[in-house]
């Protein structure tokens, strides 16, 4: 259950200020200028006076023969950035558009070609140049494929890829839980190619049914590995170009009970970096591994009692610094996410970021000035500014967002860390968009500013009778009365995946509400309780291991209670909504804790924790051949013969991710106590109830009229 687009999307929507329309920045190789695409062209924008180049109009974007230039999804500059790699016509795989077409723009000989042109359409994934631009790979129907520019040869690097063997991407649960999705890497001499081989052979099929698109239903299948089943093995390989010849990579340990979520070349070419995880995912070990043998050899590992969080190889993995002598390892081991530089071979690791506070992500690594840039926030984990220190970890922590803007900070920094996309918002409405120079503090360009203060967003902290503090956010009706009472809607996330809090433009709403729920009369409030991933330290973030759905669920009802000492607060009409983890900790609130939650909307719920993914539930409970307790204990179904409250569950009947499997479960169990409750299924809909004319309306008004019936809004 984590943090996608369809499985917690009103979390992505809340994060529009931060992604806003545009396109990334891809900077030039001069660093102070970057490319982007606009209405079909790719311009260049020089800073700092924003010079605009159209580098690829839209004429040359159009293929022989047709009348409409191709439309770019995506592109690459090759690293002499006389190529360009447009990505078009690009098709969903799960969660993204990863699959489609790739043409290839020559800007010295003002050529256009299609790569792959022989391959079936929109079937071509992760197109990358070769470093020497002489030839270019991709994968297609889950085999590797490398193709000659000069002479447009097509070559298979594999030819075992199925449905089930996959090589150079990865299956449903790679991708969901890990975000992999591109499976392989050039070598940097251009020689040979690293990929990721999966074997899904072994995972069992879960058969969802479609109803609705013929007169004779029919099974959609999809390979997902539930919790306590074996994982897919993995392995990588090494395809040497002019013989096609892999060597395997002779990782130890048995493929089906670890995972490989980091493979990378190491700078000079000499070796492969490999990060493997134990199935708990407690214990991670880096390996460096010959790419000419396979011989694999560790270089450092560590342990936890929990698990242990990964990087995102989407971020290109790790970061080698020194002329590839060491690398930075971002790790929670003294309790705090802490940034480390270790040597090549492990032996020496030195602390780069020191003090009570977490990195959150880092944003850029400044080796001629001796710095690392990263978003932290030592004293209010709402927000987030950048910082930066010396990458010697002698240096002290220095503040680069501006003092006077309180609230949360993006940047998008150069290569060089020069210049930097900045913006800025908080839940008073006051937000800034702006490049700006970070070695002098200037603004260069301003493209949006609005410093007046709006809306009637409150942040607010509740510490429990467990002496725990929950940040918060909270929007009174409009307009508020303190001698009336009111009722109380909450939205829930809590689980390890996501938090709902931020001190950000966007995050207070309840965006399924059809209509103002502030003019309507409720109170709006969102808690993030111990489990979810704020910079509170690791302490905080691992407390929940092995008690999804108990500390969760406790630290939400026992802050609602304090709530219900407010004055103005009806508690009488008291409601909860949630959508994935927070559907379950929805109905968890509804039946653990009858007596303060009335009514719930329950969207897309996981009922029973067995019948989710392993990658995401063992990581966070645990295998449950070794202990089942926590699974049953944490499950909103094993407390449904305690529902006293309204119920309205929701469900789409082709969630792939949390199957309707689930629903139907909980109906039998609630059937079988005498629970009366409402439920809305959505045929073939996924995790996003999105799909189909009309859906998002329809599910809007439902969930809008089903409060309004049983939890009236108002003051009273």
């Amino acid at each position: 259950m984590k943090k996608t687009i369809s499985l917690f999307f009103c979390f992505i929507l809340s994060l529009f200020f931060l992604t806003a329309n545009a396109q990334k920045p891809k900077w030039a190789n001069n660093n102070s200028s970057y490319y982007t695409a606009e209405k079909g062209e790719i311009i260049q924008y020089e800073l700092p006076n924003f010079t605009r180049n159209i580098i690829v109009d839209a004429k040359q974007l159009t293929p022989k023969g047709s009348a409409k230039a191709l439309e770019v999804k995506d592109f690459e500059f090759s690293k002499n950035e006389k190529l360009v790699l447009i990505y078009t016509n690009s098709k969903k795989v799960w969660r993204l558009e990863t699959r489609g077409d790739y043409w290839l723009f020559n800007i010295e000989t003002n050529e256009l070609r299609q790569i792959g042109k022989n391959r079936p359409e929109s079937s071509l994934m992760f197109a990358k140049l070769a470093p020497d631009n002489n030839s270019i790979a991709y994968v297609s129907k889950h085999n590797l494929y490398v193709e000659d520019l000069n002479s447009g040869k097509e070559t298979a690097l594999t030819t075992d890829g199925t449905d089930r063997l996959i090589n150079g991407t990865f299956d449903w649960a790679y991708e969901e839980e890990f975000n992999c999705r591109d499976g392989f890497r050039w070598s940097p001499d251009g020689k040979s190619i690293a990929f990721w081989q999966i074997d899904a052979t072994k995972i069992k099929n879960f058969l969802m049914i479609n109803n609705t698109d013929s007169i004779y239903s029919y099974t959609v299948p999809v390979e997902y590995p539930k919790v306590g089943q074996d994982p897919s093995a993995c392995k990588i390989g090494v395809v040497n170009i002019a013989s096609q010849q892999t060597t395997w990579i002779k990782v130890p340990g048995d493929s089906k009970q670890h995972y490989i979520p980091l493979m990378q070349w190491i700078p000079d070419g000499s070796s492969i970096l490999v990060e493997q995880l134990n199935r708990k995912q407690n214990e991670a070990k880096l390996f460096l591994c010959d790419p000419k043998n396979g011989e694999a050899s560790p270089i450092y590992s560590e342990k936890n009692t929990s698990w242990i969080d990964i990087l995102p190889t989407e971020n290109e993995g790790l970061k080698w610094i020194n002329n590839g002598k060491e690398f930075l390892w971002l790790t929670e081991k003294d309790g705090w996410k802490h940034l480390y530089k270790i040597s090549k071979n492990g032996k020496t690791e030195t602390l780069i970021t020191n003090g009570k506070y977490d990195v959150i992500d880092i944003k850029a690594v400044d080796e001629k000035n001796g710095f690392v840039y990263f978003l932290a926030s030592p004293d209010n984990a709402t927000q987030q500014y950048l910082y930066k220190t010396a990458l010697n970890g002698k240096g002290k922590l220095i503040k680069v967002s501006p003092a006077n803007e309180i609230g949360t900070h993006n940047y998008r920094l150069s290569p060089d860390a020069k210049y930097a996309e900045h913006r800025f918002s908080n839940h008073k409405n006051q937000k800034i968009s702006e490049w700006v120079n970070l070695s002098t503090q200037k603004t260069i360009k301003e493209t949006d500013r609005n410093m007046t203060a709006s809306g009637n967003v409150e942040m607010i902290q509740i510490t429990t009778a467990d002496n725990v503090t929950l940040d918060g956010w909270m929007i009174k009706p409009t307009p508020f009365d303190p001698a009336k009472k009111y009722p109380v809607l909450f939205y829930v996330y809590t689980e390890p995946a996501g938090a709902t809090v931020k001190d950000a433009a966007g995050y207070a709403s309840t965006f399924l509400y059809d209509g103002d729920i502030a003019v309507d009369g409720y109170i709006q409030i969102s808690l993030d309780g111990r489990g979810t991933p704020v910079p509170k330290g690791a302490e905080w973030r691992k407390s929940i291991y092995q008690n999804i759905g108990i500390l969760n669920t406790r630290d939400q009802a026992m802050a609602a209670k304090e709530i219900l000492k407010w004055s103005f607060v009806d508690k009488d009409r008291i409601a909860v909504w949630g959508w994935s983890g927070g559907g379950s900790t929805t109905l968890n609130l509804l039946f653990q804790y009858p007596e303060i939650y009335k009514t719930g909307i329950a969207i897309a719920a996981v009922p029973n924790q067995l019948l989710y993914d392993n990658i995401y539930q063992e990581r966070y409970m645990g295998l449950p051949q070794e202990n089942k307790e926590p699974f049953i204990k944490g499950s909103p179904i094993t407390y449904a013969n305690k529902l006293q409250g309204n119920l309205l569950l929701i469900h789409g009947t082709g969630d792939d991710n949390v199957h309707y499997q689930g629903a139907e479960m909980l109906v039998n169990e609630l059937v079988k106590n005498g629970k009366q409750f409402q439920m809305m299924s959505y045929p073939n809909r996924t995790h996003s109830i999105n799909e189909g004319e009309g859906t998002t309306e329809h599910l809007s008004k439902l969930f809008t009229q089903y409060l309004k019936e049983h939890c009236p809004g108002g003051g009273r």
